[in-house]
């Protein structure tokens, strides 16, 4: 059986509409991993900066615990923030 003029097949405005279709589901999956990695980007960079219930105290054990800061450093700063409670 013949399908239009030339035989079986899309046609030109199938094959625009078939890549139109992929184009768009490729973009909204590219959108929605961007979105995804862009929102676990933020969530990690918030809890390195600050993290959730601990006080600058605990902040100030974690540093020296780490070797980041020596123990005279570590005394003078808990005295600065136990004296400005």
């Amino acid at each position: 059986m013949m399908w239009g003029y030339g035989g079986g097949g899309l046609g030109l405005a199938g094959w625009l509409g078939l890549i139109g279709i992929v184009v768009l589901v490729v973009g909204v999956i590219v959108l929605i991993v961007w979105l995804v990695t862009r929102s676990g980007a933020n969530t990690s960079q918030s809890s390195v900066a600050r993290p959730a219930g601990q006080d600058a105290v605990e902040l100030l054990r974690m540093r020296f615990a780490r070797g980041e800061i020596t123990e005279d450093e570590y005394r003078a700063a808990r005295k600065v923030l136990e004296e400005g409670r």
